[in-house]
């Protein structure tokens, strides 16, 4: 009888043991964000269109640089999608593999896009957290620097860079990430305003913990949450953002390229009536786009407070 009870208090022990791992915080966004069914087809498209950008090469014998010359000795310029070269997505106007330059336009938006949100939620969470947690005049000056930052045009001080200093992959990404932490350290500010009165850190100070320390181990880890959610939806602002800069011209050169370069080079030849140049860079560009929205989306949804 002793033994049964024991074993019972055992199992009933486990249960309410895995009762609580199921009410934690993370155990129950994931599941929140795994029941979004749009969450999940966006972590699935943006899954498959990242391993097709790094290891899609694979699947073709041309390169991003090749140029395909026909029987005659001529490069055979937009050629449309076949099995038989090998050219999945056509050709462009110098005879280029269309599918490798695609391939390699989004492992470019890509790049610039994730670094680019990196660096934004690593500079505002750091300056945000600082400016709220010190507060009084620390956090007014701080704040009104991005206020004034925040007033100068975001794309005029990217395209002024540009022409100053040359048109060039590491140029576009300071001029992208130059200014896009500002949002995020306002963002980071706010919730910090409301942490730094919270027990936990009340302890801490009482106990003699340094400032920069609280920062680290008491305020920003309990700010992944919505950092998380805003670097999702600012990776395809960031994407939109060097599509647009590309697309006039002044962004990746050759023989690099971004999605926005290769849906302007297909706008230039749709009079010809190729319209594969312009579909297939599209179809990535806008692909990845909703995948991270969705994605964004989902995280929002599933660490909201007020749905738990």
């Amino acid at each position: 009888m002793v033994i049964d009870s024991i074993g019972m208090k055992s199992l009933g022990d486990r249960f309410a043991a895995e009762e609580v791992k199921g009410r934690s915080l993370w155990a129950d966004a994931r599941r929140r964000f795994f029941r979004n069914k749009a969450a999940v087809a966006g972590l699935i498209t943006l899954i498959t269109i990242t391993l097709l950008a790094l290891f899609g090469d694979a699947l073709t014998t041309w390169t991003n640089e090749e140029l395909d010359f026909n029987v005659m000795g001529q490069i055979a310029q937009l050629g449309g999608p076949s099995l038989e070269n090998g050219h999945y997505f056509g050709t462009d106007d110098l005879g280029r593999d269309l599918f490798s330059r695609t391939l390699q336009g989004t492992r470019i938006s890509l790049m610039v896009g994730i670094l680019g949100a990196a660096v934004a939620v690593i500079v505002g969470t750091l300056y945000g957290a600082v400016s709220g947690y010190i507060g009084g005049r620390t956090d007014q000056i701080m704040m009104r620097i991005v206020d004034i930052l925040l007033a100068i045009p975001f794309m005029f001080v990217i395209i002024l860079l540009l022409v100053m200093f040359g048109r060039s992959i590491v140029m576009l990404f300071i001029g992208i990430g130059l200014l896009s932490w500002l949002n995020m350290a306002r963002i980071v500010r706010g919730q910090t305003l409301s942490l730094k009165h919270r027990e936990y850190v009340e302890a801490a100070q009482a106990t003699g913990v340094s400032t920069f320390t609280i920062i680290l181990r008491h305020i920003v880890p309990n700010l992944l949450g919505i950092v998380a959610v805003y670097a999702t939806l600012l990776v395809p602002e960031m994407i939109l953002t060097e599509s647009f800069i590309s697309f006039l011209g002044l962004g990746v050169q050759e023989p690099l390229t971004s999605l926005g370069a290769l849906i302007s080079e297909g706008a230039k030849t749709i009079y010809y009536g190729t319209l594969w140049q312009l579909c297939f860079p599209l179809l990535f560009f806008v692909l990845t786009l909703f995948a991270f929205f969705f994605v964004g989306d989902g995280l929002r949804d599933a660490l909201d407070p007020k749905d738990r």
